[in-house]
Order: C-alpha cells, then sequence, then structure tokens
C-alpha cells in the first residue's frame, strides 16, 4: 500500500514537471552571441562609469586646487594693500614724531605743524578716493549725515547743515563714517 501509494506521487509529480524545451544548435548558438554581447555592453558601461567617476574626481581636486589658491591670492592682495595703505600713512607719522620732539618751539610753530600734519592726512585721503562729507550750508541727506540735534537759525534754509560736529567719509558709494550734524529749521 505504501508502494502503490508512492508510485501515485511519483506519477502527480511527472504530470505537474512542465517539460523542457529543447533547443537547436542554431538558438543556442543565438542565445550565446547575445549572452556575448550583452557582457561586451556591460564592460563597455562599467568601463565608461570608471571614466566618468576618474573625470569627476579630477574636476573635483582641480576645483578644490582652485579654491586654496584663490583664498592664497586673496590673502595676499589684502596684505599688500594694507601694506600700501600703511606705508602712505607713515611720512605723517614722521611729522608727528618731528612735532613732538620740538618741545621749545612757539605755539604758533605748533599749529602751523599739525596744520601740516592735516593737510599730509587730507592729501592721502584724497589719494585714496576717500570723499568729505557734510559740510556747512550743504542741504541735509539722511543717507550721508547724522542729525544729533536741530536748531533755528533764520540765515540758513531749511534742512540745511548748521555746525559739523565729525565729519563723514566715503569711497565711492560706500559710507565709511556718516557726518554728525546739527540740521538748521
Amino acid at each position: 500500500m505504501v508502494l502503490a501509494k508512492k508510485e501515485k506521487e511519483v506519477k502527480k509529480e511527472t504530470e505537474q514537471t512542465p517539460e523542457v524545451e529543447t533547443v537547436s544548435q542554431d538558438q543556442f548558438k543565438q542565445l550565446q552571441e547575445s549572452l556575448e554581447a550583452l557582457q561586451t555592453e556591460l564592460e563597455q558601461v562599467k568601463k565608461a562609469k570608471e571614466e566618468e567617476k576618474d573625470q569627476y574626481m579630477r574636476v573635483l581636486a582641480e576645483y578644490d586646487n582652485y579654491r586654496k589658491r584663490t583664498d592664497r591670492e586673496k590673502a595676499a592682495t589684502y596684505d599688500s594693500a594694507t601694506a600700501d595703505t600703511i606705508a602712505q600713512f607713515l611720512p605723517v607719522v614722521d611729522n608727528m614724531e618731528l612735532a613732538l620732539a620740538q618741545a621749545d618751539c612757539s605755539a604758533e610753530d605748533l599749529r602751523k605743524g599739525v596744520q601740516m600734519i592735516q593737510k599730509n592726512l587730507n592729501d592721502i585721503l584724497s589719494k585714496m578716493g576717500v570723499a568729505v562729507m557734510g559740510t556747512v550750508g550743504e542741504p541735509f541727506n539722511p543717507e550721508y549725515h547724522q542729525a544729533v540735534s536741530h536748531i533755528e537759525d533764520e540765515s540758513l534754509g531749511e534742512n540745511v547743515i548748521a555746525t559739523v560736529y565729525r565729519k563723514g567719509y566715503r569711497i565711492g558709494d560706500k559710507i565709511v563714517r556718516h557726518a554728525t550734524v546739527i540740521v538748521a529749521n
């Protein structure tokens, strides 16, 4: 009985198992050629991917070198500009030291020396493109001037600078310091 049961199971399995297709030599050759073509294409894609990765890494390294080089150039430019600016102010420092060394000079001579130093400073600022803002009689402009108070003065017009406490300075359109002023009327 057990044997009969096993025979029935084997019969069922063979009935359920699909038949294997037989492949002719031509079909086998075509499949093999297709497989070889796909393998060749896969190798080409892998090679292209590696080349693109290599190219990407080179561009990344070039960019990093460019960034480092421009950072160094910026620092060198800043240092050079700072040195040039300081060099322009050194004659003023020398004149200040000379003026202070003349302790036995008259008040008038000291005043003239300070005026010369001020002229040197103004000349340097002018050469650097620095413009003075805020003079008495000039119309008040809140973009350039900072009003600390208002006064009534009939001799001046409305919204006109009456007194300058501290001059303002600008380079081109950039405000370095606003002028501190008293505005009339």
